[in-house]
């Protein structure tokens, strides 16, 4: 099986994660795919293969070498996001990518006058969906990749390498990926997500992240009779919403400006809610605007009564930054000289957005993050070239073959 048959097998799942869920995994769906996960990486050979209840898999690639070697990690997330369809997925691969307009269902364009990151891939054969779902590169790519590598190196034993770990866990992408990942019996001394996106992406420093539910109680009173007793709380959270600044949003930020973005809203006229994110790469800015979400809250209720508006802010996960620098920058050395042996331009910029391997790497195990190369994840418009998976996929073996030199 090659890396792209592999990876179109697993958009046969639909594992899309749920964030108001309680339980773990987020959805049952996901362990449909673990199991099937699970019983691949035995078929293809790796050893001490395990999947516990809440659906973390772990597995190993044997070293073959008499030399001890730091035994490394490669990670992934088998969950998409709850921010578009991963049911019924309908990829295609578009050959030879000529530039021009993809048309992806009738009235549905993939077009690089809005998506001009298309043009990189002139050339190239391109996976994408139908239009009408996401397509699930973000992360069934990374996965493809890590497997696939694991399968070339057991057939290629004059490729010497150490002590190989291979993770995969559920719920991700509703920044619950890391919490039971169990770094112990993991066992490595560091590891790295293939989780980014565009070919040469590498990246170890992130958002810091929060989320914040805004809880707003109205008072619901008939229309007609409703003067000066009516607190109506649809109006209470168009309100809120528009003391959080315009210009810090996700569509009006880039770099490392960071934001506050409203995910959700289920509001009627006796009670509301809204969840947002919070976003900033400083951990004083961070801090900061944790703050100022508390401030807006307390100005409504000191607008409308105490009680009337409540903010339950939680820490999500930190900037990897602080855990890499200064002392494991080797492991960033290690990715931009396996990427030079690939034929890999690197592309070092900070995530917007976070990985497993923020709040990995908090947890003690250094975890940057590696292109998987799909584009526009968690919506439609999802795409991955194929050069793009293979490209991740000898970076991945070059690794394990620079580690064991190291």
């Amino acid at each position: 099986m090659n890396i792209t048959e592999r990876f179109l097998n697993y958009t046969t799942f639909d594992t899309q994660s749920a964030e108001e869920s309680q339980s773990v995994p987020s959805t049952l769906k996901q362990l449909v795919f673990a199991r099937y996960l699970k019983e691949e990486l035995e078929r293809e050979g790796l050893q001490e293969v395990e999947m516990d209840d809440k659906g973390y898999i772990y597995a190993t690639l044997p070293s073959n070498i008499e030399a001890d070697v730091p035994v490394i990690g490669f990670i992934s997330h088998y969950d998409t996001s709850p921010d578009c369809s991963g049911a019924d997925i309908k990829p295609r691969i578009v050959t030879d990518y000529d530039g021009q307009d993809i048309i992806l269902s009738e009235g549905i364009v993939l077009s690089p006058s809005k998506f001009p990151e298309l043009l990189g891939h002139v050339g190239e054969d391109l996976i994408v969906t139908d239009g009408h779902t996401l397509l699930g590169a973000d992360d069934k790519a990374g996965i493809a990749e890590i497997v696939q590598a694991m399968v070339y190196l057991r057939e290629h034993p004059e490729i010497k390498h150490g002590k190989i770990r291979v993770g995969f866990n559920p719920d991700e992408e509703i920044g619950m990926g890391a919490h039971y990942f169990d770094v112990e019996k993991f066992g490595c001394e560091w590891g790295y997500t293939m989780d980014g996106g565009d070919v040469g992406e590498l990246e170890f420093e992130n958002f810091n992240a929060a989320s914040a539910k805004i809880n707003i109680k109205g008072v619901s009173v008939h229309p007609g009779y409703a003067k000066g007793k009516m607190l109506n709380a649809n109006a209470l959270a168009a309100e809120f919403a528009e003391m959080l600044p315009v210009s810090e949003r996700p569509e009006t930020t880039e770099g490392y400006e960071g934001f506050y973005h409203l995910i959700g809203m289920q509001t009627n006229t006796e009670q509301g809610r809204l969840s947002y994110i919070i976003r900033d790469h400083d951990r004083q800015k961070f801090e900061e605007r944790k703050l100022f979400v508390q401030h807006c809250a307390d100005k409504m209720n000191e607008k409308y009564g105490e009680g009337t508006v409540s903010a339950v802010i939680n820490d999500q996960y930190y900037n990897m930054r602080e855990k890499i620098e200064p002392d494991n920058m080797h492991v960033v050395d290690l990715v931009l000289k396996a990427m030079e042996a690939a034929g890999v331009e690197p592309k070092v910029k900070p995530i917007r957005g976070g990985t497993d391997g923020a709040q990995l790497s908090f947890k003690g195990l250094p975890c940057p993050n590696i292109f998987a190369g799909g584009l526009n994840f968690h919506g439609p418009f999802e795409f991955v070239p194929v050069q793009s998976m293979q490209k991740a996929m000898e970076v991945v073996v070059k690794l394990c073959e620079l580690t064991a030199m190291r």
